[in-house]
């Protein structure tokens, strides 16, 4: 798939398999914009630590499950990666979610009394505020970039030395992501088909 030398998104158009994903692309329906950004934060994530071993398809099945690939609500990603229109989760008031109470002063989400979850892959301000990572070299962390926030997750899921090839590993870190077996069989059903669709799953 993705070879070396490639440690932020932006050079994931310099990279020799980008034919790949724009092939992967048609083939799964993910925006080849998102596509780009998982399978460089997968690559940057795996060479920072390969033990973890996280592949491009596990990202964008969290991404799928949280957001569409960014574009629910009807938005969409820029050719920069931004989300067009802020993507945030429901108010986190205890109300059929967690109750989060406000730790950004509403920087983030725009709520200065409840925290809700933010970007294209969902972070709670305070975890943004942990593991955010400047994914498209530009200086900042921005939960709305799908790079950062592609980057960002990569980063989360493969915290504390978590083996991503293992059952217990991968499941372990998808339920520290969201701590719900629904949610858990959503992605795992999402990445299995997005690797059976592709030429090279991962």
């Amino acid at each position: 798939m993705m070879s070396s030398g490639m440690t932020t998104a932006v050079n994931v158009t310099r990279n020799p398999d980008a034919e790949w994903v724009l092939r992967a692309a048609k083939e799964t329906g993910i925006p080849g914009r998102a596509l780009r950004a998982y399978v460089a934060a997968a690559v940057t994530v795996n060479a920072a630590a390969p033990a973890c071993g996280i592949g491009w398809n596990t990202l964008a099945s969290v991404g799928f499950v949280e957001t569409a690939h960014g574009t629910y609500g009807g938005g969409s990603l820029t050719a920069s990666g931004q989300v067009s229109r802020p993507v945030t989760g429901p108010v986190l008031n205890g109300a059929g979610f967690a109750a989060i109470t406000d730790t950004d002063a509403g920087v983030l989400d725009g709520d200065t009394r409840w925290d809700r979850a933010v970007g294209p892959m969902q972070f709670i301000p305070s975890t943004w505020k942990l593991v955010g990572r400047d994914g498209n070299g530009d200086g900042t962390a921005d939960p709305f970039n799908i790079d950062d926030a592609a980057l960002s997750a990569a980063t989360y899921l493969c915290a504390g030395g978590r083996d991503l090839t293992t059952a217990d590993g991968w499941t372990d870190a998808i339920y520290a992501y969201n701590q719900s077996d629904a949610y858990i069989r959503k992605v795992r059903d999402q990445a299995t088909a997005y690797a059976s669709k592709t030429s090279t799953g991962g």
